[in-house]
Formats: structure tokens, sequence, C-alpha cells
């Protein structure tokens, strides 16, 4: 195998055979993220508890895996990249076991924490190991199937786990993980490798001895993890009309002040920091890390966006809601590759705002929507819609590592892989707060014609109360068929304020993704393998 082009380290094994290999577990995570989210019905009613209740399954999995996250790095430094990506595959595999076989749902949310935290130290880690194992020319392509994982899994994850659902039982949505972790820690074993920079800070930890920083992981857990807890939670409970919330909320805001006083002390004294807040005085860095929080922000709102739409107003199952984006899936798998050779040829910067560009316009062209468009239509719009964020990911991913040094390569995915899964929590919240006042301003507004007063009102109501009287079947008394036509004009007034909401917010994302366009233009310019050199 010829040299890497800066004369550094090079893998024993198969480049691609270990792109493969971390790519496998990377789309066993992401996919848990979604793949249980239509389940939960299912599971309330077979554990005997309530939907509410349900949702901390989910809730638990997001608020472990936000605090693991930008800690690997620091991990990593004392156990050693491959020991601790098998350490969490392992985490991973046994608590998806007893997920599957959990007798009750204090129980379940337990394993699920576990699963989290298995879960998060894998992204960062697997992006990683890319990063150390591919020359800079190469990189691209190697985020490229790194990205179909990370893009692909929450599209399929709800298609998956209502199917699953429906012919099993929800015990296999967690079963399934079991022969996936155990197939990639075998092949990590055999061709995954520490780079010699891995091996040197681990043993230099060692020499001062495992020194943890309890003090900063204490601060972070209860800082990402109240930010989780809020933002899952918030629309649920009204948000600061809670005074849980508003408690998590100042938790999460002095929690996350005193860590970055604290972080900055240990730079001072020469200890590992375990958040590397002085990642951000790169300029390059700091953008890519704004646009893939945006990138996050958009895929996950608008994944659940269209699934939600389509049933709520136009009456489709979960299964039919997962495979209307399904198509838009597929794209992104064609692009990938086409966007992975782009990197290394076109200014990244070019790329990520054509990307951005055609996220807009997609949804700017989904603001078309109404409650009679067909099912090839959303489909077409969400693959419209991929096609932009296609060319998002990889390019992002590639100048985060400009003039980074490669023994912070670690610190770089573990920040990036941050701001994507908060950016993906604050869009799904973002989305179910809008969506819910603008549907009640909505509401009001469409209220004010519906009065005894007016015309229109008067002659739509009687022409219904008419028809329910003489005809559809029914035999009711004028007062009753007057009823009935108040409610159905009702009905009415609900579907057209939450239609009218839905659109606000796809127009609202528009102008976001248009918006970081200029931003772009602040990072380096640099063409794709140099942007990625360190």
């Amino acid at each position: 195998m010829p040299p890497d082009i800066d004369g550094n380290w090079q893998p024993k094994h198969n480049r691609w055979a270990i792109a493969l290999t971390v790519t496998l577990a990377t789309f066993m995570e992401v996919l848990d993220t979604s793949i249980a989210n239509v389940a939960l019905p299912h599971i309330a009613g077979g554990l005997g508890a309530s939907q509410d209740e349900a949702t901390w399954v989910l809730t638990s999995y997001l608020v472990s895996n936000a605090v693991i996250l930008p800690a690997s790095a620091y991990l990593v430094s004392f156990l050693g990249r491959k020991r601790f990506y098998m350490i969490c595959v392992a985490l991973f595999g046994i608590s998806s076991m007893l997920c599957g076989l959990a007798p009750s749902l204090p129980l379940l949310i337990f394993f699920r924490v576990l699963q989290g935290t298995g879960g998060g130290g894998l992204q960062p880690s697997e992006q990683a190991i890319l990063a150390d194992t591919f020359p800079p020319r190469q990189r691209g392509q190697a985020f490229a199937v790194y990205g179909m994982a990370v893009v692909l899994a929450p599209a399929i994850g709800p298609t998956l786990g209502g199917w699953i659902t429906d012919n099993y039982t929800w015990r296999w949505i967690f079963f399934i993980n079991v022969p996936i972790a155990i197939l990639s820690l075998v092949l990590t074993s055999r061709v995954v490798e520490d780079p010699p920079h891995i091996r040197k800070e681990v043993a230099e930890q060692r020499k001062r001895g495992l020194n943890l920083d309890y003090t900063g992981f204490g601060l972070l857990a209860i800082g990402f993890g109240s930010l989780q807890f809020v933002l899952d939670k918030g629309q649920e409970n009204d948000w600061f009309g809670s005074h849980l919330i508003t408690t998590f909320f100042f938790m999460c805001g002095a929690s996350l002040l005193i860590l970055i006083f604290w972080e900055i002390a240990q730079i001072r004294r020469g200890n590992r920091p375990i958040l590397d807040l002085t990642m951000f005085r790169n300029r390059t860095f700091c953008v890519s890390w704004l646009l893939m929080f945006v990138l996050g922000f958009t895929l996950f709102g608008t994944t659940v966006l269209i699934p939600l739409y389509v049933q709520q107003l136009m009456g489709y199952t979960a299964e039919q809601a997962g495979l209307v984006i399904s198509p838009g899936g597929i794209a992104i798998l064609f692009l990938m590759p086409l966007v992975g050779v782009l990197v290394s040829r076109v200014d990244n910067r070019w790329l990520i705002a054509f990307g951005f560009a055609i996220l807009s316009a997609a949804l700017a062209a989904l603001h078309t929507i109404d409650t009679q468009a067909s099912y090839a239509y959303i489909a077409w719009m969400r693959i419209f819609q991929a096609c932009g964020l296609a060319f998002l990911f990889i390019p992002i991913n590639t100048l985060s590592y400009t003039d980074v040094p490669r023994e912070k390569n670690n610190d770089v995915s573990g920040l990036m892989n941050l701001a994507r899964n908060i950016g993906g929590s604050c869009g799904t919240s973002f989305f179910v707060t809008v969506l819910a006042r603008r549907s009640q301003e909505h509401q009001d507004r469409l209220s004010m014609f519906l009065n005894g007063i007016s015309p229109q009102f008067i002659r739509q109501r009687d022409g219904l109360a008419r028809y329910f009287q003489h005809g559809g079947g029914l035999t009711a008394s004028p007062a009753q068929a007057r009823a009935l036509a108040q409610g159905s004009i009702y009905q009415q007034l609900i579907r057209q304020s939450t239609q009218l909401a839905y659109l606000d917010v796809v127009a609202l994302l528009s102008i976001g993704a248009a918006c970081m366009i200029p931003l772009i233009f602040l990072m380096k310019k640099r063409k794709g393998g140099p942007a990625a050199a360190h």
C-alpha cells in the first residue's frame, strides 16, 4: 500500500474494509435513534404504561447519547480508540438484548440509557477512524460511505420499525442489533488499529495516572442531559409555564457556563480537557459546526414533519408514512458517492452553498403541498430535499478538519456529531412547538369568521344541515342536523389551521437554509484534498 501523502502512519489493512466495518456500527446506532418511534404505542401497551410514560424510551436514549458524545475524545485518550470503540459496540449490543428482554418500563428505560451511552461513543470514534485511515485526497469518498449510513438510517428507521412491530413484536427492534454488534466486534478486532499518535497519548496518560476529570464530566452530564430533557419535554409541559422545565433550563445554563470556565482552567493547567473549547478558535471549524447543527436541525425536523403531515391530515398509516420518505434515502444513496468524488476536485464551500440552495428551494416548493397531493408528488418533494442534503454532509465534515492537528481528530468528530444530534433535537422541538402555536393562532383567526351573523357561515351551515337531515344516509331532526353541520365545519377549521401551521414551519425552514449560504464563505478557500489536510 503506498504511503500517505504527508508521510504519516498508514493502516495495515485495506482502508475500504475499515470504512465498511465502522459504517456497519454507524448504521446500527443511527437507526436506533428513530426505529423505536413508531413502536411506542405497542411498547406502552405491552408493558402496561401510558403513552407519555413510554416516550421516556426515546428521551432516555437521547440524553445519555448527548452526554457521551462530547466526552468521547477525552475517554479515547485514556482507553485507546480501538478499545473504546469495541467497548461501545459491546455495550450497545448487550444493552439492546436487555432492552428486548425488559419485563417492565423502568428496566427498559435503564437499558436504553446504557444503549445510548454505548451508541454515543460510536459515531465520533468512527468518524475519527476514517479521518486517520484515509489521506486527505480520499477522505471525501470515505465520508460518503459513512454519510450514507448517517443520513439513510433515520429515513428508513420508522418504516422498518413499523414493519417489524406490525409483523412480529416491538422487542425485535432491539434484538436485530445483537448479530450486527457481534459481526462489528469480530471485524473491528481484525482490521481496525490505533495510529501512533493515539498510542502515544494513551501511554502518556497512563504515566500520569488515570486522573479522570470527574468535575468536568459531571458538569457535562448535567448540562447536556438537562438540555436534552428541556428540548424533548418542553412543548409537552408548556415550556416555561412548567416549573420542572424552568428548573432544568437553569440547570443546563448554569452547568454549561461553569463547564466553560472549568475547561479553560484545565487547559491553562496543562490537563486534558473533557471538552476542547480551543477548537472554536478555528474559524473554519466554528462555521462548520454551525452548518452541521443546521443540517441536523433540518434533516430531523423534515424527517418528522412529512410523516406526521401525511398521517395527521391525509390518513396514511405509519408504514405508508415511512415509505413516502424512503425515496429520499435512495436518492442520497446514489448521490453520496458523487459528492465524495467532487469534494477532492471542487471548492467545498461551493458544494455546501449548492446544497443549501437546493434544500431551501425544495422546502419552498414543499410550501405548495395540500391534502390533495398524490403519493408520488410527496415522494418527489422528499427526493428534491434529499438532493440538497446529499451535498452538505460530506463537504461540511471534510472542511471541519481544516488546519486541525491530527491528534485532535477525535475532538473534531465528537463535537461535529454533537452538533448534528443537538441540532436534530432542536429541530424536532422547534417543529412540534411552532406547529402547535401556529395551529392555535390560525384557529383563532379563522374562527372569527365562524359566527352566527356571518352570511357565508350561515349558508354553509344550513346547506350541510339540509344534507344531514335529508341525505347522507342519516335520519336526523333539524336540531341534530344543525349540530352535525357545525361539528363538520369545526373539523374543517381544525384541518385548515393545521395545514397552514405546517406551511409556516416549512417556510421558516426554507428561509433558515437560505440564510446559511453567506456564512459559508467565512471559511477558508481550500479545495477538498487540502482542506482536510493537517
